[in-house]
């Protein structure tokens, strides 16, 4: 696995900022929630599907969630692109056929996955496809249960902190080929050097901690991971207030 480095102050400059999420690395973004009422510039920069959606959510912080994503994605891609933010367009086409699949770019453009937990958001950018998962570990009243259902017959996790590092890493790999949880997590086995087991597939993995008590993971296609840069979503949101 490479190591990752953390860009200093991304977006001390201003917009120019994420001139960081270059071709060849992939970038990985870090914010923390911000609600709508707080942020009415970001609001403006979501098309009608989007701002729809957040007016479904019933908790606060889930609405606080959608909108950092989702608005520091379309800053993050406007930026690569040389685009403007708010006229990005996506396809959200679900293998139903409906709009609530995982949203990628209507036109040609890097790949992107958006994650959250707790009081973390994050995005990562990357020329191909890509996944990036975040939890908040916590205890866990059925840990066995939990762990029959995303280990494979060749894996164990002794607690919640492996469980959880297992878990960000599947749910990366499984997020990466766009499958998502519709593949089941059994299917895939992580051997104690690092290496994955999935069906002859080739992938890589990268860990991440961007908090104490997140794990956090990387994975996307391909033989070895780029190298990764992680950054400051929140600075990069401040500029659009």
């Amino acid at each position: 696995m490479t190591r990752s480095r953390r860009a200093a102050g991304p977006a001390s400059t201003g917009p120019a900022a994420p001139t960081i999420c270059r071709v060849g690395t992939c970038t990985v973004w870090w914010a923390a929630p911000l609600a709508p009422g707080d942020a009415p510039g970001l609001l403006d920069l979501l098309d009608a599907h989007e701002r729809a959606r957040i007016g479904r959510f019933r908790r606060d912080l889930d609405a606080a969630r959608y909108l950092a994503a989702h608005a520091l994605t379309r800053l993050v891609l406007a930026a690569r692109l040389d685009a403007d933010p708010a006229a990005l367009t996506f396809d959200r086409t679900c293998r139903c056929g409906e709009q609530h699949g995982k949203p990628r770019l209507a036109h040609d453009g890097p790949g992107f996955s958006m994650t959250h937990a707790g009081d973390l958001v994050g995005l990562a950018v990357h020329d191909g496809p890509v996944g990036l998962d975040v939890e908040q570990a916590r205890p866990l009243p059925d840990l066995a249960g939990m762990t029959a259902h995303a280990c494979s017959p060749d894996e164990t996790v002794a607690d919640e902190a492996e469980f959880f590092r297992l878990w960000t890493r599947k749910e990366a790999l499984l997020k990466s080929t766009g499958e998502g949880l519709s593949t089941p997590m059994s299917e895939i086995t992580l051997t104690p050097d690092g290496g994955v087991r999935w069906a002859g597939r080739r992938v890589w993995l990268h860990d991440l901690s961007p908090a104490p008590g997140h794990p956090a993971a990387l994975a996307g296609p391909g033989p070895a991971a780029p190298d990764v840069v992680e950054a400051d979503g929140d600075a990069l949101l401040r500029t659009r207030p």
